[in-house]
């Protein structure tokens, strides 16, 4: 049943986790309330995660998935939404949609079919297209059109890095390493990164999660003077703000890579058991992964393996014990890659 646009006044987008998905989903929200100003655009996530929704200027309202998911839905109901966009499409907003009986109610297309064909028989019926394109096409039913700005990221400035805390020598432009991953096979090794720092003459900052820190000591601890080790030193906000003020980024499949891709940054990305025809690539708007995009994004991966992608997620350790996906990434890729980007990218 079509909806007219002067009778959209309340919209409801749900997505629970994590960064980086949530990250994917900042178009949308864009899309809808310029081309809704006057509707309320309301967002539905997990408590971690409500901080980034609420620095977004395009979101009114954000609501947060309490312990008991009922409370949620009780407070959600009084609402009374006209649409309900969900970008998580899983058992438990399917319970949220029956639950709040929205009448115009649209979820993404997930391609589980798709996805379970390339990752258990290594049959690639996937789109070339980013996950961002498919999130969209949950608005189109109520005339959301794709604007092709790419990705958005908010930083409030009381939670912007004053680079005077770094050393003198990475003051005037560095490159940001990510080390962290949500799965040890996302994860490029601390030998790997070693490897890679040691052939690069620019600054390095490293960052990730306190939970990162011991595998960058680990590398830091061999370039004293050309990397800083940011890991765990930083709250979410402000390791994006150093992301935002580097000259190049290299990064796991995360959160912060997406983040990189939301402010435009020259990105070198390292692919282990995903690979990006899973729809997660570096998104910088309207592109697809037949397109050309190395003047801000170089892709790292080894194309060479009948096992990969082993899961559209990671694992704790790789299932074949040889990590050839990310041991045998072959670095001179990366750092011409890297040097290409450093002298097209602006100084801090």
């Amino acid at each position: 049943m079509s909806i007219k646009q002067e009778n959209i006044k309340r919209i409801l987008v749900v997505r629970f986790s994590s960064i980086g998905d949530i990250v994917l989903t900042t178009p949308v929200l864009r899309c809808i309330k310029k081309q809704y100003p006057d509707a309320e655009l309301h967002y539905f996530t997990k408590k971690g995660f409500a901080g980034m929704m609420e620095a977004n200027p395009y979101v009114d309202k954000v609501h947060i998935l309490g312990e008991q998911l009922s409370e949620s839905i009780n407070a959600l109901r009084a609402l009374q939404f006209d649409v309900l966009i969900d970008l998580h499409h899983n058992l438990r907003t399917i319970r949220v949609k029956r639950a709040l009986q929205v009448k115009h109610t649209y979820s993404f297309p997930k391609l589980n079919i798709e996805k379970w064909l390339y990752v258990r028989l290594k049959w690639n019926k996937m789109p070339p297209i980013s996950i961002v394109q498919r999130y969209l096409e949950a608005a189109k039913p109520i005339g959301v059109e794709d604007d092709g700005q790419g990705l958005d990221f908010f930083i409030p400035e009381e939670q912007e890095v004053d680079l005077g805390l770094l050393p003198s020598s990475h003051q005037q432009g560095y490159v940001a390493a990510v080390v962290g991953g949500s799965f040890a096979t996302k994860q490029f090794p601390a030998n790997r990164w070693k490897a890679l720092i040691a052939r690069l003459a620019q600054p390095i900052v490293l960052l990730g999660g306190p939970e990162d820190n011991e595998l960058a000591a680990q590398i830091a601890a061999e370039f004293p003077n050309q990397v800083f080790n940011a890991c765990g030193k930083f709250k979410l906000m402000q390791s994006a703000d150093l992301v935002r003020k580097a000259r190049v980024v290299i990064s796991n499949d995360t959160g912060l890579m997406h983040i990189a891709a939301a402010f435009q940054k020259p990105l070198v990305s390292l692919w282990g058991n995903t690979t990006p025809w899973l729809g997660m690539y570096p998104y910088y708007g309207g592109h697809t992964l037949n397109d050309d995009m190395s003047a801000l994004s170089f892709i790292a991966e080894n194309k060479h393996l009948s096992c990969r992608p082993c899961s559209k997620i990671g694992y704790n350790s790789c299932p074949k014990k040889h990590f050839k996906c990310m041991n045998d990434i072959e670095l001179d890729g990366i750092i011409a890659a890297v040097g290409r980007f450093w002298e097209s990218g602006a100084q801090v």
